[in-house]
């Protein structure tokens, strides 16, 4: 697959949060994680160059870094 552009997905994507260095969006109309072509639930998109995320719940990953943004797609 190849890159993600959010511009072009925003209008079928809602955002959840944004505290300036994340945001969050929930997937509403099947776009598909441009890592695996499967779609996704959620998208976290950060502009930091380090992060922790909490213990997981079994959910797949998949992850994408672009030169601006890291995208990180919940299955």
């Amino acid at each position: 697959m190849t890159g993600f552009d959010i511009h072009d997905e925003r209008h079928r994507l809602k955002q959840l949060t944004d505290d300036g260095d994340t945001k969050l969006f929930e997937n509403r109309d099947g776009v598909e994680c441009p890592a695996c072509g499967s779609r996704f639930e959620r998208l976290f998109v950060t502009r930091r160059g380090a992060m922790s995320f909490p213990e997981n719940d079994g959910s797949r990953f998949c992850l994408l870094r672009e030169s601006s943004s890291m995208y990180v797609f919940r299955h």
